[in-house]
């Protein structure tokens, strides 16, 4: 299974927040220390400020920060929603699809309880677990401790 740029740019993005609870980020910062570029960031971030993952202030001393505390934000509900539009495999596509083997094949059901039982097990990881007490990530994303 492969995780598209989108979806691992937004767990960088959130793990940024968690070390930087208390305070706004800015794309520029979250850019700068996860080697993403803005344009990427702008999109995940309206994404996930959709979602009600994060939540936005526009201004000159405006940012992004978590809406919710890190230890309720479950990865497998990120990978979940920023994946669901990036079929499996050809054969999931609603469109594009030109396999005839579709309606036959069972291979596409253990692919399909594959994926939910990947889904499920990053459910028991939460963006607290990630982030907080992991020394070398911090060393990375944020001087300070982690406020959680």
């Amino acid at each position: 299974m492969r995780i598209t740029k989108r979806t691992n740019i937004a767990i960088r993005l959130l793990m940024f927040c968690t070390a930087h609870q208390g305070r706004l980020v800015t794309k520029h910062e979250i850019a700068a220390r996860c080697n993403a570029s803005e344009n990427h960031l702008a999109q995940v971030i309206n994404q996930l400020a959709q979602l009600g993952v994060i939540h936005t202030q526009r201004g000159r001393n405006g940012g992004l920060e978590l809406a919710r505390p890190p230890e309720e934000i479950r990865i497998g509900e990120i990978f979940r929603i920023l994946e669901a539009p990036v079929p499996l495999t050809e054969c999931f596509a609603d469109v594009d699809n030109t396999c005839p083997l579709t309606d036959a094949c069972r291979l596409r059901f253990a692919l399909q309880d594959a994926a939910e039982a990947f889904y499920l097990r990053l459910d028991d990881v939460t963006l607290d677990a990630l982030v907080c007490n992991n020394t070398a990530l911090l060393a990375i994303l944020a001087p300070e401790p982690c406020h959680s």
